[in-house]
């Protein structure tokens, strides 16, 4: 039987009962049992299915784990595809097609001593944001040689660029799930990354802002640092985790739910100072600058009611005399750098007034200031 997905085998029981005939097939007798030496009604589902779908996408495709699913990423349904090795010298592989059309392959993870080991299996699948930042995320469980592991892939907005569209295998983060699993499931990884809790299905701050310290604690193995912050003007806290100086998320709550309001944001090289908050106002700041301080931006930033954050305004300033308008400071114009300043919004000229004007009271860095222990003292108190 497939596992894994289960709302597409609940789907293809539906259509077969509800249709007399299903490739050609008579409708089916539910009289019918094992006892009988008959196929039973899933059994003929089981079939159909890995008929149909090796006739869509070919003989070495594993029938039994191939999905109609909709993502996050997508507009529209779309099928996920595992391809057994069709050689020795092939490797287990994965597609997203639509339409005929293939939208992206799958690097495939294998842990570093299974290498040589053979595919075995693809044992299931699974669809769900993992890391809580409202992209649909991949779960498989798969053998190889007589070793089961998970393997995880994260997904991407949709509206990201086209070089940025693909599943990223998480090596570090499958590797300690499998080494913490003694049965290997997705109901088990479900257990251990959050007490099976879905999200949206918290009960506390508390308890979710656990979860997502457990699973940034797996994701890798550089140590990170966390702290809670009032962000917004309520008796929640953000939780901040990251590495000072490098990069930092950012996460909400509400309702059961968490949100991902920062994502790995870097800073500390590329003129990039990092980010600010005004706490309790909603206000993020960020400052960043290019040709060494010659351009400088100020942007400000809101957490808006979909607990995303939006751009409220972004301030250029030209801190040089930029004579021929083309906007770089060119080797005749550097000689102004630090005696000239003019700023601009969406290309007006602002005053020094107007870009004060979004200021909303003193404004402090985020930043991480204990460890995982600390943090969990202070969830659990």
């Amino acid at each position: 039987m497939f596992t894994g997905c289960e709302q597409e085998q609940n789907i293809d029981k539906q259509e077969l009962e509800d249709n007399k005939t299903v490739n050609g097939t008579n409708k089916i007798d539910n009289s019918t049992n094992k006892a009988d030496n008959t196929k039973t009604t899933e059994d003929i589902i089981e079939t159909l299915k890995t008929e149909d779908m090796k006739k869509k996408f070919g003989e070495n495709c594993i029938a039994e784990q191939t999905f109609e699913v909709e993502l996050s990423e997508y507009s529209g349904k779309v099928y996920f595809v595992p391809f057994a090795p069709l050689k020795d010298n092939q490797d287990f592989s994965m597609q997203i097609i639509q339409d005929g059309k293939v939208l992206t392959n799958i690097h495939t993870y294998i842990p570093d001593e299974l290498i040589e080991e053979k595919f075995s299996s693809l044992d299931a699948v699974s669809f769900f944001d993992i890391n809580y930042d409202g992209n649909t995320d991949i779960v498989l469980i798969e053998t190889y040689g007589d070793k089961t592991f998970a393997a995880i892939y994260y997904g991407f907005s949709s509206d990201s660029e086209d070089y940025e569209r693909f599943f990223i295998s998480q090596d570090e983060l499958s590797k300690k799930i499998s080494s913490q699993l003694e049965e290997v499931s997705i109901s088990e990884i479900r257990n251990l990354l959050s007490n099976g809790k879905k999200n949206g299905k918290f009960t506390s701050y508390q308890e979710a802002y656990e979860a997502v310290s457990k699973l940034c604690e797996m994701e890798s193995t550089e140590e990170k640092g966390y702290n809670l912050i009032y962000f917004n003007d309520d008796d929640i806290p953000e939780l901040v985790v990251g590495v000072n100086g490098y990069y930092t998320s950012l996460y909400t709550y509400s309702d059961g739910k968490v949100y991902t309001l920062m994502d790995h944001w870097a800073y500390g090289a590329m003129g990039n100072a990092g980010y600010e908050y005004c706490s309790r106002k909603n206000s993020l700041r960020n400052y960043n600058n290019d040709y060494a301080g010659a351009i400088f931006y100020t942007t400000y930033m809101t957490m808006n009611n979909q607990y995303s954050l939006d751009i409220v305004t972004q301030i250029k300033t030209y801190n040089f005399d930029d004579v021929n308008g083309n906007g770089i400071p060119d080797e005749n114009e550097t000689d102004s750098i630090g005696y000239y300043s003019i700023s601009y919004i969406d290309d007006k000229q602002v005053t020094d007034e107007e870009c004060v004007s979004y200021n909303l009271g003193e404004y402090q860095y985020i930043q991480t200031e204990m460890d995982l222990e600390t943090l969990r003292s202070k969830l659990n108190n």
